[in-house]
């Protein structure tokens, strides 16, 4: 039986404070059905409060006029208290999202510490102020932090994303105000409890869960300077479309339907192993999950029978318990809507290899099995359309062309591979590939790297200097002839 936890204040500037709202968020478990916890809805006056709060903390405060080694300690300490409450992290991240538990250690949590890692590595190398020979004489160009950050996080990899967005802009010396997902709201009072102990100074964090009403005050409020999102595209456009209200920055990080392409010559034990986890991750709940298999019509039938075997075999069960390789979906809307699919495919003339509905005694929880589709065709819906759940399907390709025809036919852009004995013929395959990342005989996410989608998968960098960048602000500065 999992304790209930619950929480009866927000994390407004580093403090713990009374809401000035009544409302409450409960947290169901995927598993169980069951309220596993609640925490204090956010209203509008506490974003006001909130934004208050940061603007006086960038405005006066003394974070953004720290050196930058005084901030990467502030940043350190999270990123190690992190590390020290992993296994915490993950089972609250499991229990709320249906993750499971190996994964959410592994990606949830650990995740998370290794994008602070990386983005220290990233700030402590950065150019903040450089001079340059100017057509009329030197310049100096400077990189400032970009001010109040509204960061919009999904419940499919909360710490991960948090992490993704409070990396740049704390080490840049912004203020952020933090806002979880109604689904996935407990781990961050854990992350606001870290960042308490860790020093940051008043004003700089506040976390306030809440629905799209008030997540939507928030991104068109005018004390806000930037907006960082992660969410679906219908969100994303909504997000830009408010934000552009006040002409505030954004990033948006969206969906994702990216193809994993085996060429003829690729190992089939290798290619199956690697695209299994890869095309189920997170219970399919993540966004550069490899959806689309490309399989080289000459070889299909073999594919067809391993790809149906590896999945079929993939433990569906209890997400904490440690046996598990699939757990039940956020909500019982998302497991609708991925058995909606199912039947859509089956409309369409698709063939299920292995799955399609409810795993058979686990009639609790919302669950569905890990569903493979053949004899797919790229204009079917469940090869355009983002399911997020546990559907992946097969589609057979002629010659090499038509694989990279099909890959890039997509509103997407996110992510995407290649298999193939030949590591550099792969590697030029990438290079025509729209998508913003994409994998040559592995399926990774390097942190030191820009991570990003073309078209419809959104707008901006994370990781890497492309993604500090996004949290500066670009000033030059004229200097005299000689100096």
């Amino acid at each position: 039986m999992t304790e209930l936890v619950e929480h009866g204040h927000l994390f407004i500037g580093g403090e713990w404070t009374e809401p000035l709202g009544t409302d409450t968020i409960r947290v169901v478990s995927p598993h169980t059905e069951q309220v596993i916890g609640s925490v204090p809805h956010a209203s509008r006056a506490d974003v006001d409060r909130a934004v208050a709060v940061a603007r006086k903390a960038f405005d006066e405060g003394p974070w953004p006029r720290l050196s930058l080694d005084e901030r990467i300690a502030v940043v350190t300490r999270i990123k190690d208290a992190i590390a020290v409450r992993h296994e915490e992290l993950a089972r609250s991240i499991s229990s709320q999202n249906g993750s499971p538990y190996s994964w959410s250690v592994l990606a949830q949590a650990l995740g998370a510490m290794m994008v602070y890692d990386s983005a220290i590595k990233v700030a402590a190398d950065y150019p903040y102020e450089e001079r340059r020979q100017g057509a009329l004489g030197p310049i100096l160009v400077r990189r400032e932090p970009v001010g109040v950050v509204a960061a919009v996080i999904p419940w499919n990899v909360p710490q991960f994303v948090a992490a993704a967005k409070l990396a740049p802009a704390l080490l840049t010396g912004s203020a952020v105000i933090l806002k979880p997902s109604p689904e996935a709201p407990l781990d961050s009072y854990i992350l606001a409890d870290i960042a308490r102990e860790a020093g940051l100074p008043e004003g700089v964090l506040s976390v306030l869960p809440a629905d799209r009403e008030v997540s939507e005050y928030l991104v068109g409020h005018p004390g806000v300077d930037k907006v960082a999102f992660t969410g679906s595209v219908a969100a994303g456009r909504r997000v830009m479309e408010v934000a552009a209200r006040n002409l505030t920055r954004v990033t948006l990080e969206l969906g994702g339907k990216s193809a994993a392409v085996i060429l003829p010559d690729a190992d089939p034990a290798a290619a199956v192993a690697g695209i299994v986890p890869a095309a189920w991750m997170n219970n399919g709940q993540a966004c550069v999950a490899q959806t689309r298999i490309l399989a080289p019509r000459s070889r299909y039938e073999e594919y067809a029978d391993a790809f149906a075997a590896a999945a079929g075999a993939l433990v569906v069960g209890d997400p904490l318990d440690p046996a598990t390789q699939l757990g039940p979906l956020v909500a019982q809307r998302q497991q609708q809507r991925s058995l909606d699919y199912i039947r859509i495919g089956q409309e369409e003339g698709a063939k299920i290899l292995t799955g399609g509905g409810r795993p058979a005694g686990l009639e609790r929880g919302w669950y569905v099995e890990p569903t493979l589709f053949g004899d797919v065709d790229n204009s079917m819906r469940i090869a355009r359309e983002e399911i997020f759940g546990p559907v992946v399907c097969l589609i057979p390709y002629g010659d090499e062309e038509e694989a990279l025809r099909v890959a890039n036919d997509s509103e997407f852009g996110l992510s995407g591979s290649i298999w193939t004995a030949d590591v550099e013929h792969g590697v030029d395959f990438a290079r025509r590939v729209r998508t913003g990342t994409f994998n040559v005989n592995t399926f990774s996410l390097d942190m030191l790297g820009p991570f990003g989608g073309y078209k419809n998968s959104g707008l901006g960098r994370e990781f890497g200097p492309e993604g500090l960048s996004e949290y500066l602000e670009h000033k030059m500065i004229h200097l005299p002839a000689g100096a």
